[in-house]
């Protein structure tokens, strides 16, 4: 069983920063790959970001390309969201997951253990 939860949501301007993090349990933290989503109200969850589990690959949605970063420390069992140039369109509940061996075949489903989410809310 792995344990996600995630922090540093809030509100914040457009254009402005934020960063999440998601403390995660397991000692095999470092053979999960890992991954951001997100849910706006009415709408179906998305992913956002994914990187490898020893960190050399990520994936992001083309709608944060070039304005969020993934990353991780495998010794602190953390991955983090790096947000910048928010958008009032960025507004959602993002939520870590991660997803263990044997991986998913795509970069942007197949998670196998989610956290229960962080507020984020951008204001024009």
């Amino acid at each position: 069983q792995v344990q996600l939860v995630e922090s540093g949501g809030g509100l914040v301007q457009a254009g402005g920063s934020l960063r999440l993090s998601c403390a995660a349990s397991g000692r095999t933290f470092s053979r999960y790959a890992m991954g951001w989503f997100r849910q706006a109200p009415g709408t179906d969850r998305e992913a956002v970001a994914r990187i490898s589990s020893g960190g050399a690959s990520t994936y992001y949605a083309d709608s944060v390309k070039g304005r969020f970063t993934i990353s991780r420390d495998n010794a602190k069992n953390m991955v983090s969201l790096q947000m910048n140039s928010l958008k009032p369109e960025d507004t959602a509940v993002y939520y870590c997951a991660a997803d263990i061996p044997p991986y998913s075949t795509t970069w942007y489903d197949g998670m196998d253990y989610w956290g229960k989410g962080t507020l984020v809310t951008v204001s024009s």
